[in-house]
């Protein structure tokens, strides 16, 4: 799917702003308000999530539906071109109308979808109403719980006066996920037009051999006017061009795309009246033994988890924070980050592209599992959403240069039904790389587990793993951590597989010090990464090291979490602590290529 953009054959009309908002039921809404001012509307903004614009406990704990609505007029330029409507993500689910009329629905809250409204739309104003579930259960991604237990502990099942409590309690979402279930019209929303007979997508195949680089092309288009393809330098400058739908373009003099030194072509597609242009970078990724090799040379992941995540916005997309989170990256000498746990909105790969940070691209596949008891790949109803989502992913992000690994879940459990994860799993890691024309890298995300009965994880192309040595297990002996720690790394370093920690760290609340450096104080976080990086440097095929987290981000409230999840380098409002300033004399002095050679 491309980015709509506005250029001489297509125009673009935003439509954020302040939209009129209500709650509704939590199973339904009236569906009177699709062709009728709501009745009692509050103003939220678009796009945010609609969690913390106002100061009110139902709100931010709103379950089930809620209701946009906004009125527009269609400029009189835009008549007679074909239109689209297009939202970037909706969480977790919509259903569109436009003038009453219904448009479609989409399930997956991270994801853009869009329809064409050239017929539904009207001279005059219009209307859009667009209704939002945020419940998340068995059926959704990222997964929610359908009983009692929550994301940590439980509601003490068995005690009278807690279960007649909670049979009286109003219904709640219980995610099984450690991220607050911010929901809403979360990006951007848009209607594009394109001519009658239009470029649809492009994909592209970058490559090269000594000083000459290739973009093999396809263009997927509506209509039969003949296609014209030119590659023009970053400053614009026509290189090289070609005929035809697809092919070969040959760059001579090639400058190729590097993490930290990033260079952008463009790929200028003409198809009759249209035309698009679509970024790309000349550069290869590939996983050879235990090396994870970009442009042929082995590749150090510097980097985080990292959430969307702010004060007000929630997870709604914001470009400053995404310019100031870059700079805060480069700041501390990272060159990488996982999109924990979902794609992220658009922008934030487009700044990536242009800066040359590496990204691990991740579904919303988080949450499967539901104790030692229950096989998840059973009872939960998700594997046709899963695999929607990551052909919804790799479509869109294909083209990025920055993404250099697909993550096709986090955490599942992979220990208790070791069998069963493998069978689900499996295709979904043959289906990721049938769908990418780039044939990326695929991981899977491994919990804290029992690794020696994990059959999926070690199948992966490269070994992800969440470590937790230190603070979950063994808590507060660094000793033991490190111990345990070298125990692990000795069964990985018998597969022969590239090995990466894509989380571990240690709550730390800003401005608690101890000089014995116990756990939640800065010198305890500070300590804990010095001591457990210490051991990985020794290890010649562990290839890279991502923190939980790049920033501190709200949670759902509960007895382990005090104003959400304290494990970043930095607080929410990007303020470092001292393990930041930590990786940053550690990180500037690491290479982005070339480290333990």
């Amino acid at each position: 799917m491309l980015y709509p953009k506005m250029n001489e054959a297509r125009m673009l009309l935003e439509l954020g702003g302040v939209w009129d908002f209500q709650p509704a039921g939590p199973d339904s809404w009236p569906e009177g308000w699709a062709s009728a001012p709501l009745p009692a509307p509050l103003s939220m903004a678009v796009p945010a999530a609609y969690n913390d614009q106002k100061d009110d406990i139902d709100l931010r704990s709103h379950y089930g539906w809620a209701v946009y609505q906004r009125v527009f007029t269609l400029p009189r330029a835009m008549a007679g071109q074909r239109m689209v409507l297009r939202f970037a993500a909706v969480t977790h689910a919509a259903e569109v109308f436009l003038n009453g009329q219904r448009l479609g629905q989409h399930k997956g809250g991270f994801l853009p979808f869009e329809f064409e409204i050239s017929e539904a739309v009207q001279p005059g104003e219009n209307r859009l109403t667009v209704a939002v579930d945020n419940r998340v259960n068995y059926s959704t991604l990222p997964v929610g719980n359908e009983n009692s237990i929550a994301f940590f502990g439980s509601d003490n099942p068995g005690i009278p006066s807690i279960e007649l409590a909670k049979s009286r309690a109003k219904p709640q979402n219980r995610p099984n996920f450690d991220f607050f279930n911010y929901a809403g019209i979360i990006r951007p929303v848009r209607i594009y037009t394109t001519p009658a007979a239009y470029i649809e997508d492009i994909a592209i195949v970058p490559s090269y051999e000594g000083s000459t680089g290739y973009a093999d092309y396809t263009v997927t288009a509506v209509g039969s006017a003949p296609v014209h393809t030119a590659v023009l330098d970053a400053a614009g400058k026509t290189v090289t061009e070609a005929e035809g739908a697809s092919g070969r373009i040959a760059i001579p003099d090639v400058t190729l795309w590097q993490p930290g030194s990033a260079y952008l072509y463009r790929l200028r597609v003409t198809m009759g009246e249209d035309v698009y242009e679509q970024p790309f970078g000349v550069r290869t990724v590939q996983v050879e033994g235990t090396r994870f090799l970009i442009n042929g040379r082995p590749f150090y992941f510097k980097g985080f988890g990292k959430h969307e995540d702010s004060f007000f916005r929630g997870r709604g997309m914001d470009e400053c924070l995404n310019v100031k989170d870059l700079s805060m990256i480069r700041w501390l000498g990272a060159n990488s980050f996982r999109t924990s746990h979902y794609p992220y909105a658009e922008e934030m790969y487009d700044l990536c592209d242009r800066e040359g940070i590496v990204i691990i691209d991740e579904v919303p596949a988080v949450g499967i599992g539901a104790g030692p008891d229950t096989d998840p790949y059973k009872t939960m109803r998700i594997r046709e959403h899963h695999e929607q989502v990551l052909r919804e992913m790799i479509a869109r992000d294909k083209n990025h240069p920055s993404v250099v690994m697909w993550s096709i879940a986090n955490e599942p459990d992979t220990e208790h039904f070791p069998q069963s994860a493998y069978d689900y799993f499996r295709p979904l890691y043959e289906l990721a790389h049938a769908c990418d024309p780039q044939s990326r890298p695929v991981t899977l995300v491994a919990c804290q587990n029992d690794y020696t009965r994990d059959l999926i994880t070690r199948t992966m192309d490269v070994c992800c793993v969440n470590r937790y040595y230190g603070w979950y297990n063994l808590s507060g002996d660094l000793d033991a951590a490190c111990d345990a720690l070298n125990t692990e790394l000795d069964f990985w370093a018998a597969l022969g597989k590239p090995l990466m920690l894509t989380e571990y760290g240690a709550d730390t609340y800003p401005g608690i010090h101890n000089t014995n450096g116990e756990m939640f104080s800065e010198e305890y976080q500070m300590d804990y990464y010095a001591r457990l990086n210490a051991e990985l440097d020794k290890r010649p095929f562990f290839i890279g090291e991502q923190v939980w987290n790049f920033a501190d981000f709200a949670t759902i409230q509960g007895p382990m979490r005090v104003d959400g999840n304290k494990k970043g380098l930095l607080t929410r409002d990007r303020r470092p602590k001292l393990a930041a300033h930590y990786f940053r004399r550690r990180w500037h002095c690491i290479p982005d290529f070339g480290y333990k050679e």
